[in-house]
């Protein structure tokens, strides 16, 4: 079984993948019981990530969170069936890859939290003049409508960027192999279970150790080890973290990518703020915050050019998707092309109808908002799935530097239409993600597309219940409460824009069109066969330019650890990397998840 792959990304030759598999004739999958069960982890992740997200400002993997749920409520369910009924046909992995399929897009809807919160937050500026306030049932009819059109729109794209471009979506990876470790058996399955399991123990130990519940035990000793060296600078936040999750990313993602994040660290967190600071851009008291409202204008133009440019050299492949979408075989395993178009049709339609009654914002500017989000959709799954981080946050910034152009000092417009391009945006890369995994073990497309639009409501519901209780109980923001530091960044953006693109720097402006050049060069290079090894990746620069330094580090450290293996014992690696690279990401993130569970329960002091 070859398990190996490496993300050397090329418009001209194909990616060495985990194995893909079909799924056996008459075996069961879209069943009532994959479905129930479902729906039911659908609303336990969506009720538990918005804490995740707002308390950590990242989203873990939630994916192979799903599947633990999956296999061990999909066992109850066959257990207690099996009383009543003869049959004693256990669960498979392809009605597990349902369940986290619901729990994907539930954790996806979820995130949107941050736009919540975003939303509070303006609010309580009174210089902005802002004082409209979602109410549950808001929140749940948009982030519905939303999402629903977010994975409609995404679902032509599956041809094109998981089999033909076979883009690694490391998350989806890690899902897969985890389905595929729960629903093993032999002596090869039970020893790659092993060392899943041990990566999972181990990454999730770590997660919990530098919690407060069991780092406190040992602060002296661990107040004397440079476990996270994010000491270089108050600005730049230059260092390694201690997280297995980036580290088995990084070692899932390839090297290329990895280089070329760190490159993009250099540039925007060692050399940007010396720049900004001699030239009086930045203050001497500045935070990292600053640096990247300036930051995040190179790095999304290099993202989105790239992004933009790679689809347009592929354009013949991405007619040739389109084209093989009315064919029979959409009949059998795809979600139907009619079905997209009259889908998108009426949520798009429903979608701008809500926003103007609701949301006060004419139908025009929900019109732009919309077409403006599909280009970025695009630009947005294939950064997922080259650097396996989602650029929501980014994407949505750039929608805000639109709307503050089409209208100008319009907070509430400049929020809205944001809200259009994370929503889109965070269901179309889940649905993506869910794509890869079932490619893997030969799940049937359609089926997954059912699922993520069953559980987007059940998920819209659980964040629209959950988030007010989390603001009114631990407060957003502040020195205490919850910090959600994507909100805040959204909000600073929202901020600068209502003073007119003339509060913007125009150094910035200058570096956008740098960037955007930059981009639509490496891309082109990157084509070249012979040299394309040594050309950065547009989308690994820009996305090493955006997130957190001592995360692109430490994912950089997962490429070295997976190269060096492969050179050492490449028998050994070419079965275990991925395993163990999976259960790096799993630990951390189940860790992640369970511990805000607890503390809802009572059980753990917040």
């Amino acid at each position: 079984m070859n398990r190996a792959t490496r993300n050397e990304t090329s418009l001209a030759e194909p990616i060495p993948q985990p194995h893909v598999a079909t799924k056996p004739a008459g075996a069961p999958e879209f069943t009532p019981a994959a479905v129930g069960v479902g729906l039911l982890v659908a609303a336990i992740i969506g009720a538990s990530y918005p804490y995740v997200v707002l308390k950590l400002g990242f989203g873990p993997n939630i994916s192979v969170v799903s599947a633990f749920f999956g296999y061990i409520l999909l066992g109850v369910v066959t257990s207690i069936t099996a009383l009543f009924v003869r049959s004693k046909t256990p669960a498979n992995r392809w009605q597990n890859n349902l369940v986290q399929t619901a729990g994907t897009a539930a954790g996806q809807t979820a995130f949107l939290c941050v736009l919540m919160a975003a939303f509070d937050l303006l609010e309580r500026d009174p210089t902005l003049g802002f004082t409209f306030h979602l109410s549950r049932m808001q929140s749940f009819l948009w982030l519905s409508t939303a999402g629903f059109l977010g994975v409609l729109l995404a679902v032509p794209m599956r041809r094109h960027f998981i089999v033909d471009e076979k883009l690694t979506y490391a998350d989806g990876v890690a899902a897969g192999e985890t389905l595929i470790v729960l629903d093993s058996h032999g002596p090869a399955a039970k020893r790659t279970a092993r060392s899943m399991v041990g990566a999972l123990a181990l990454s999730g130990a770590t997660m919990l150790a530098t919690t407060k519940y069991v780092a406190g035990l040992f602060k002296p000793m661990m107040d004397t080890l440079p476990l996270n060296l994010n000491r270089f600078s108050t600005v730049t936040g230059v260092g390694v973290s201690l997280s297995w999750l980036n580290l088995g990313s990084g070692m899932i993602v390839g090297m290329r990518i990895n280089a070329s994040m760190l490159l993009g660290l250099i540039a925007a967190w060692v050399v940007a703020p010396v720049l900004l600071f001699q030239h009086g851009i930045i203050a001497a008291g500045a935070h990292r915050n600053d640096v990247l409202l300036w930051v995040m204008w190179p790095a999304t133009g290099m993202l989105v050019a790239g992004g933009l440019a790679a689809l347009f050299l592929r354009w013949n492949i991405l007619m040739k998707t389109f084209k093989s979408l009315s064919g029979a075989q959409v009949e059998t395993t795809d979600f139907p092309m009619r079905w997209v178009v009259t889908g998108v049709a009426v949520t798009g339609l429903g979608l701008m109808l809500f926003q103007f009654l609701s949301l006060r914002m004419p139908l025009w500017q929900s019109a732009t908002a919309i077409i403006f989000t599909l280009p970025l959709m695009l630009v947005g799954l294939r950064v997922l799935g080259e650097t396996n981080w989602g650029p929501i946050s980014a994407l949505s910034n750039l929608m805000q530097g639109v709307f503050g152009l089409l209208a100008p000092g319009n907070v509430q417009s400049n929020m809205v239409a944001s809200g259009v391009t994370g929503s889109i945006a965070s269901e179309s890369e889940g649905l993506m993600q869910t794509y890869k995994t079932g490619d893997m073990i030969g799940s049937t497309p359609k089926y997954l597309t059912y699922m993520n639009l069953l559980a987007i409501p059940v998920g819209a519901a659980a964040v629209a219940i959950m988030y007010p209780l989390l603001r009114d109980t631990y407060g957003i923001g502040g020195d205490t409460g919850l910090q959600s530091p994507i909100s805040q960044k959204w909000v600073g953006f929202a901020k600068l824009l209502s003073q007119g693109f003339s509060a913007i720097h125009p150094s910035a402006l200058y570096a956008l069109v740098i960037g955007s050049v930059l981009g639509i060069v490496f891309t082109v290079l990157e084509q070249k066969k012979n040299i394309r090894t040594w050309v950065p990746s547009p989308t690994g620069v820009g996305i090493g330019m955006l997130v957190p330094a001592s995360a692109v580090a430490t994912m950089f450290l997962g490429g070295v650890v997976e190269v060096v293996w492969r050179r050492l014992h490449p028998k050994s690696a070419e079965t275990y990397v991925i395993p163990v690279a999976s259960g790096f990401i799993a630990g951390e993130a189940l860790v992640a998840v369970i511990l805000p569970g607890l503390i809802a329960a009572g059980l753990l002091k917040p």
